[in-house]
């Protein structure tokens, strides 16, 4: 755990100093000893920043540590510029430890609430909130069940369905693009209803040429896999739907099932990081405390 935390500090620290920032001469504690907070909460205490902070202080490792509140004020006057600029950094690294230039890209659902509890939802408010119950009663008696919810719930940014649990969800989509080995390339939050394909068009998919981009079923699209490969060299290999006319050769649907397995071992760990639930009170809090998961599993991974 020391040598976590020292990490975590050192390379705050650097990166800071790197783009030139400056800390308030009265300021008690200094940018780098909150992010470390933050991220330390994340990585180590399911992010329970309150359990990191009184374990930090308590062992010594930031003596002028502030107070709950004060801290969650310096955390959120942090800009978004300098966490997705650690990432950057992070991933420049990760792909030039991945000589053979294969990636995999898949979303993980993370819900802001039960499904019981999506009309009462604070963090993303729900539109239907009257009408729920009126409209899922006549969607049961129109016949159409499957249809009738699937249309009630298109106007709803935030509920989705995850396929591979086969229920709906009330919140975010993590999309993540990860090497061969696991290690976090570029990462994007999307509310839950925004298909898989959608927000991997949103991605940079700043790749070398030849790299390699293993994807399921759901990022299928022909134009973006013909626009890739004319435009930046990037070889798009999706797995088929059982129905789809063209189907993959046994040997390519054996390697990109393979493949496929390091970012389903990555978001394994980055949920198992969650916890139980995600404490939060406002929509940027709950988008930070996803973000700087992701982050400090990029750096510890």
């Amino acid at each position: 755990m020391q040598e976590q935390i020292t990490t975590i500090y050192c390379l705050c620290d650097d990166f800071l100093r790197a783009v030139g920032h400056r800390d308030d001469p009265q300021a008690k504690m200094t940018a780098a000893e909150v992010m470390t907070t933050a991220l330390v909460a994340a990585a180590l205490f399911c992010g329970n920043q309150e359990r990191s902070r009184l374990f930090l202080k308590g062992h010594g490792y930031i003596k002028g540590m502030l107070s709950k509140s004060r801290l969650n004020r310096r955390l959120h006057s942090i800009p978004e510029a300098v966490w997705q600029g650690l990432f950057a950094l992070l991933a420049a690294v990760h792909r030039q430890m991945n000589p053979g230039q294969g990636y995999a890209v898949d979303s993980l659902p993370v819900p802001a609430c039960d499904n019981i509890r999506i009309r009462r939802c604070r963090l993303y408010p729900c539109r239907h909130r009257a009408g729920h119950r009126a409209e899922r009663g006549k969607a049961k008696k129109g016949g159409a069940k499957g249809r009738g919810q699937k249309a009630q719930r298109t106007d709803e940014p935030f509920w989705g369905y995850c396929a591979s649990k086969r229920r709906y969800f009330y919140g975010l989509r993590v999309h993540l693009l990860v090497t061969t080995g696991g290690l976090p390339v570029e990462v994007m939050l999307a509310p839950g209803a925004e298909a898989d394909v959608a927000a991997f068009k949103s991605l940079p998919l700043d790749l070398p040429a030849g790299a390699r981009v293993f994807a399921d079923a759901g990022y299928l699209d022909d134009q973006e896999q013909a626009l890739l490969a004319e435009a930046g060299d990037i070889a798009l290999v999706n797995q088929r739907r059982g129905n789809c006319r063209v189907q993959l050769p046994p040997w390519v649907r054996y390697i990109c099932l393979c493949q496929r397995k390091c970012v389903e071992t990555v978001f394994s760990q980055v949920a198992a990081a969650f916890g139980r639930t995600i404490h939060a009170v406002t929509p940027r809090g709950f988008e930070l405390k996803v973000y700087l998961t992701v982050l400090a599993y990029s750096i510890l991974a």
